[in-house]
């Protein structure tokens, strides 16, 4: 089972109900073929996502969504490679979800989703792209898999060019293992 955290959700009272934001996670993580697991989607005021930037990322600005992966990290080809000791046989999410849980029946942990509602233009887009961030996906180097995949998974075109660079995409920047998308000057 997939257990999602909600936390700061009196900052979104009109943001989506908290049986759709799990719905969401479990579409966006399931499509990478995970079912069990845990991870957190929290709302943060702007003062809050721009420390988070600025010390993950060197931007001390607001953004709209950070993602934070925690038992695996991603590989050049987008597939979820396990940190050493995670996983039986260092095996990839994939494969590692038949397992069910990392170690000893404690539920693979797949990380953090943290959105800034006052700089995200679509909460359901932000929570489903840093769902796909967690399990590995990275449309800097996909060749536009994880934007098309997001843009099924929401049912429309998933894409905006809110970062003015003419690429038809809101999301385009990566530091590390913390992703952060649609950066706001």
């Amino acid at each position: 089972m997939l257990e999602v955290e909600i936390l700061g959700g009196e900052l979104v009272p009109e943001g989506p109900p908290a049986e759709e934001v799990r719905r969401l996670c479990g579409l966006a993580a399931g499509s990478a073929g995970i079912a069990n697991g845990h991870l957190a989607i929290e709302y943060v005021d702007a003062r809050r996502i721009a420390e988070l930037n600025a010390i993950h990322r060197g931007k001390p600005a607001p953004t709209d969504v950070l993602s934070f992966p925690i038992d695996g990290v991603p590989a050049q080809d987008g597939a979820l490679v396990w940190d050493e000791g995670s996983a039986p046989g260092g095996t990839s999410a994939r494969d590692g979800d038949r397992y069910g849980h990392v170690h000893d029946g404690i539920p693979r942990e797949l990380g953090d989703v943290v959105i800034c509602p006052e700089h995200t233009a679509d909460l359901r887009e932000a929570i489903v792209h840093g769902v796909l961030h967690l399990v590995g996906m990275d449309h800097e180097t996909d060749d536009g898999e994880m934007l098309a995949l997001q843009a099924e998974l929401l049912g429309g075109d998933g894409g905006w060019d809110e970062d003015g660079d003419g690429d038809g995409y809101g999301y385009v920047h990566k530091a590390g293992n913390v992703y952060g998308d649609g950066d706001r000057r």
